[in-house]
């Protein structure tokens, strides 16, 4: 082979091994965390030589725009922020994958240039988006789990703070002993609290990560609580009472759901192989009467 294919080999398999090292390496938790929380109180970006952007991340968010690199953030905000994946990478995977995957179309689909481009240019936009969507549907079934949580944690916090503990340490029992997006939601919270944020721009961050109504709720229950000087209990246990509520009305939903979507697969891969083995001999025997006349 020429020089020019092993260089488009390179140009693909290099934005791939940089992808999978991407998923398998482990970030510096700690000073990133120590970065998030000093940027959460309003002390700016932390960088150092250590942990600076590399040419590749400086490129990518040079031309990648404010707004766009604003919107995955959020996306990674509601994701929980994978360790595997900040933003800096996330940026810089984008256009190697897009370059990746138009290189490879091209590679392969040489023969014919003209829909070789055409298909380079769709795959190149498919691979560039396609990091999106992972973080996106991550999202999504994160905040579908903290919806399912928030029921039972709601219950955790009522009991401890009808018990005698304080409400920040009710949190914090409930965000040590339990699992789940809910719980690191909920120590993060405490974190941004002990990192000098104040206990309402705090709370109101956690509706922010968030995009279930309920704990949006919770949260603004809270934080008037906390302005007019109410006991949280009393705030507590109406909260807990209508989650439940609300839980049991989703059980019944889905349930009342369950028949229509029981249809299509019902018609589509079912009705077919019964009718053929019914109606099948019926029609063979038939088919063999009429020749046999």
């Amino acid at each position: 082979m020429s020089a020019y294919v092993w260089l488009l080999i390179a140009a693909v398999v290099l934005p791939a091994s940089y992808f999978a090292w991407s998923l398998i390496a482990v970030d510096r938790t700690s000073s990133r965390l120590i970065r998030s929380r000093l940027q959460a109180v309003g002390e700016g970006p932390v960088n150092d030589v250590a942990t600076g952007p590399s040419l590749l991340t400086r490129i990518a968010r040079r031309f990648t725009p404010n707004s766009y690199a604003l919107r995955l953030d959020q996306i990674l905000a509601k994701a929980g922020r994978p360790a595997s994946m900040p933003l800096e990478r996330l940026l810089t995977l984008k256009p190697l994958a897009a370059l990746g995957g138009g290189l490879l179309v091209l590679v392969l689909g040489g023969a014919r240039p003209g829909a070789g481009l055409f298909l380079a240019l769709v795959l190149a936009g498919v691979a560039y988006f396609l990091p999106d969507l992972l973080v996106y549907n991550n999202g999504i079934k994160r905040q579908a789990t903290i919806e399912k949580d928030l029921p039972n944690v709601l219950d955790q916090l009522l009991i401890s703070v009808e018990a005698g503990l304080g409400f920040e340490a009710a949190v914090a029992r409930v965000g040590a002993n339990g699992s789940g997006p809910l719980a690191e939601e909920l120590v993060r919270t405490l974190q941004d609290i002990q990192a000098g944020r104040s206990r309402r721009e705090a709370y109101r961050a956690l509706a922010d990560r968030s995009t279930v109504p309920d704990l949006r709720s919770f949260v603004g229950a809270v934080i008037q609580a906390d302005i007019q000087g109410l006991a949280i209990a009393r705030i507590l246990k109406p909260q807990a009472e209508q989650m439940r509520i609300k839980r049991k009305l989703r059980a019944e939903e889905k349930a009342m759901k369950l028949p229509v979507a029981v249809i299509f697969p019902l018609i589509l891969f079912i009705f077919p192989p019964l009718f053929i083995i019914i109606l099948g001999p019926a029609i063979i025997n038939a088919i063999a009467t009429f020749a046999g006349k």
